[in-house]
C-alpha cells in the first residue's frame, strides 16, 4: 500500500522535528497520518465504503494543512514538503477513484 510507504517516512520525518515540537505538531502529524491507515482499513472491508473514504479525504485535508505549517516554521524542508504534497495528492486521487466505484 502507498500509504504505508509515505507512513514510514513520514514518521522518520517527525522524529527529527526539533524538541520543541515533537510533543506537539508531530505527534498530531503522526496521529493523523495513522488514522489515515485506520480508515483505508475499515473502507477496505466494509461493503459501505464512502463514510471511511470521506473520513480518509478529511484526515488527509488536515494533514496537509499541519505539513504546510511544520514547512512555514522550517521545520520541514521545502523537497521533503513537495514529496509529502505529491504523496497526499496520490492517495486523494486514488481515494477519489474508489469512492467511485
Amino acid at each position: 500500500m502507498a500509504w504505508t510507504e509515505f507512513l514510514e517516512w513520514l514518521l522518520m520525518t517527525t522524529d527529527k522535528f526539533p524538541k520543541k515540537v515533537r510533543f506537539t505538531l508531530s505527534s498530531r502529524i503522526d496521529n493523523l497520518a495513522l488514522d489515515i491507515v485506520e480508515h483505508l482499513v475499515e473502507a477496505q472491508f466494509t461493503r459501505e465504503r464512502k463514510a471511511p473514504i470521506r473520513k480518509a479525504n478529511l484526515t488527509l485535508d488536515k494533514l496537509r494543512i499541519l505539513l504546510r505549517i511544520a514547512h512555514n516554521l522550517t521545520f520541514l524542508p521545502h523537497k521533503q514538503y513537495e514529496y509529502a504534497n505529491r504523496q497526499i495528492d496520490e492517495v486523494g486521487r486514488m481515494l477519489g477513484a474508489w469512492g467511485k466505484t
